[in-house]
């Protein structure tokens, strides 16, 4: 749902436009591993995390639910990003574009926590990394399985790539 505000002066043919994104903010998908968040409003989890990863976070940024149950957060949409066309890559810079983003990724999850506090936590063994690894062999093979889905999907016409 976007919800927009507009705000112009009578005498301008300027206008300043305030569009707001408010998204659904389902549980997280780590509970089953991690445990429950200790936010009660999965909006708010997903807008402490956002607020430990970026250097500046929007000033809109927040999170609400409805009367219904579900639960939110609302963030500035701003069309200033620029995204990479990655239809148009080689091979070669799909795979550096990719290392990039994880390493910008990886940087912003360090932002997150106090490495020292988390090192004495895991310790030397390598249980965690196990179980990391475990878990993302598991979501690739679901993405995958997902993919054939789709593929099929179009294949018998339940679904149209127009």
């Amino acid at each position: 749902m976007t919800v927009t505000f507009v705000d112009s002066a009578a005498d301008s043919d300027i206008v300043d436009a305030l569009i707001l994104q408010i998204k659904e903010a389902r549980p997280s998908i780590l509970a089953p591993y991690a445990g429950a968040s200790k936010y009660e409003n999965s909006g708010q989890r997903v807008v402490a995390g956002q607020l430990l990863m970026q250097s500046a976070s929007d000033i809109f940024l927040g999170w609400s639910d409805s009367d219904d149950g579900h639960q939110f957060y609302i963030r500035q949409l701003s069309d200033m990003k620029w995204s990479a066309d990655v239809t148009t890559m080689s091979a070669s810079e799909l795979q550096s574009y990719a290392a990039l983003c994880g390493q910008v990724l990886a940087v912003a999850h360090a932002r997150s926590g106090n490495a020292g506090s988390i090192a004495g936590y895991l310790g030397s063994s390598s249980t965690f990394d196990a179980a990391v690894a475990e878990f993302a062999n598991s979501y690739a093979e679901q993405v995958l399985d997902d993919y054939q889905v789709f593929l099929h999907a179009l294949e018998t016409g339940r679904l149209s790539a127009e």
